[in-house]
């Protein structure tokens, strides 16, 4: 098992504790029944996730994370791209206002991908919540 990597673009993130996300990203994963491989995190501005977003997947619109998986047989690796000033406006605007509860949802949203859980349909949105809930409770 490794420890995931974490990458800052053109962003800051005060008080941002890595020890503590990849011990908790890594009991996550571990929940699951799977090893985590290599996980990589780029936090950046919108800007940096508009082109993230753009080139890869040929989608002209801000996003909050783009998860690309690379996964191989019950390993868990992946980039995951977030954007930080997403995070921000969606902490006021659909959560509680707290910057780090709505970046650790976001964060395990990612890893939620990776481990096989979509949210294109309101049935699997929903049952993506119910996994996010899930495990923010093991932070």
């Amino acid at each position: 098992m490794t420890n995931p990597t974490f990458n800052f673009i053109d962003v800051e993130i005060p008080d941002f504790d890595p020890e503590f996300f990849a011990l908790w990203v890594s009991k996550v994963v571990d929940s699951y029944g799977l090893e985590l491989g290599d996980l990589s995190y780029v936090f950046g501005s919108d800007d940096y996730l508009l082109e993230v977003n753009k080139e890869h997947l040929n989608h002209d619109f801000y996003t909050d994370i783009v998860t690309f998986n690379y996964n191989s047989e019950g390993v868990v690796s992946g980039d995951l791209f977030i954007s930080v000033d997403r995070v921000r406006e969606n902490a006021i605007e659909f959560g509680d206002g707290d910057f780090y509860n709505e970046l650790s949802r976001v964060m395990i949203h990612g890893v939620l991908h990776l481990l096989g859980f979509n949210d294109k349909t309101e049935e699997e949105e929903k049952e993506m919540r119910e996994h996010e809930t899930k495990c923010l409770i093991l932070r």
